[in-house]
């Protein structure tokens, strides 16, 4: 394929056929990857922070839980998604796993050479066959194994999961009020009217949980210096204390020392001037 002959439509953005990927050079695939749009095109208006507030939070503990397990997941929310000849798209939370979790303006399928692998939509208002029924048949027909639709206001979690010889979904249901993910190796759930993450018994921290948690050790990370601090001045206090006293004592001592010296010297005076006299002094 000759350089410029794949055109971006930017009133519809979408990736290029595998046929056409494949027929291009390395260096003209770099640069239609990076001609593809950053910012997926709005058909909604933004839903306020009843929509906002749960893609902060999974994305906030699902980063911190992978962190810390040192494992290489790329996540991502809103980001730009282009599958091959497919329109643009920008699922509310992503997870790849297994990659370079490197920053990203877009995720081109071809490029990656990887799909996505889970993805969780928050629905507050709107078109609900959009998710509910558009994005079921979409997604499994992408071939992401595990899709997720939390509804705040109805306090609702759905969940579907691929059947690979079907190309199609089948829901998820809940356990003891959990619904599993087996890509992610953890549960969700439902509390208070929002999702929770779970590995095991534990549930994942939120970013505020975490900021309290760390206010709680620095408080008593403070409390101990202070506490040390404290120990400290005491000890000096009584090592001065014991500096004065020492100090008093060889005062008192050189005090007796040249009070005997003067007695001496009074008593070699007072001999001196009885010899004077004739009179030998009592040598006892």
């Amino acid at each position: 394929m000759p350089s410029g002959a794949y055109v971006v439509d930017p009133d519809e953005p979408r990736a290029p056929t595998p046929e056409q990927w494949e027929a291009m050079s390395d260096e003209h695939r770099v640069r239609v990857a990076d001609s593809l749009p950053s910012e997926v095109p709005r058909l909604h208006p933004p839903e306020g922070d009843r929509h906002r507030l749960p893609k902060e939070r999974a994305l906030e503990s699902l980063r911190e839980y992978f962190r810390r397990l040192r494992r290489r997941v790329y996540l991502s929310s809103e980001l730009p998604v282009y599958y091959p000849n497919e329109r643009v798209f920008g699922p509310d939370v992503l997870a790849v796993l297994d990659v370079d979790p490197r920053l990203r303006e877009r995720w081109v399928v071809s490029a990656e050479e990887r799909g996505l692998d889970f993805v969780l939509e928050v629905h507050v208002s709107g078109n609900r066959a959009k998710d509910f029924e558009e994005n079921v048949a979409k997604y499994a027909r992408l071939g992401i194994p595990e899709y997720f639709v939390f509804e705040p206001l109805r306090s609702r979690l759905n969940g579907y999961r691929l059947v690979p010889e079907r190309a199609d979904y089948q829901p998820v249901l809940p356990q003891e009020g959990r619904w599993t993910s087996r890509v992610l190796g953890l549960d969700l759930a439902m509390e208070a009217g929002r999702v929770r993450f779970y590995s095991g018994s534990a549930a994942l921290p939120e970013a505020e949980e975490l900021i309290v948690r760390l206010g709680t050790i620095l408080d008593d990370v403070v409390s101990r210096e202070e506490e040390t601090a404290r120990q400290l001045e005491i000890e000096r206090i009584r090592a001065d204390d014991a500096v004065s006293r020492a100090d008093d004592a060889v005062s008192r001592a050189d005090d007796a020392v040249s009070r005997a010296d003067d007695a001496v010297s009074r008593a070699d005076r007072l001999a001196a001037r009885l010899r004077a006299l004739g009179v030998e002094p009592d040598s006892e």
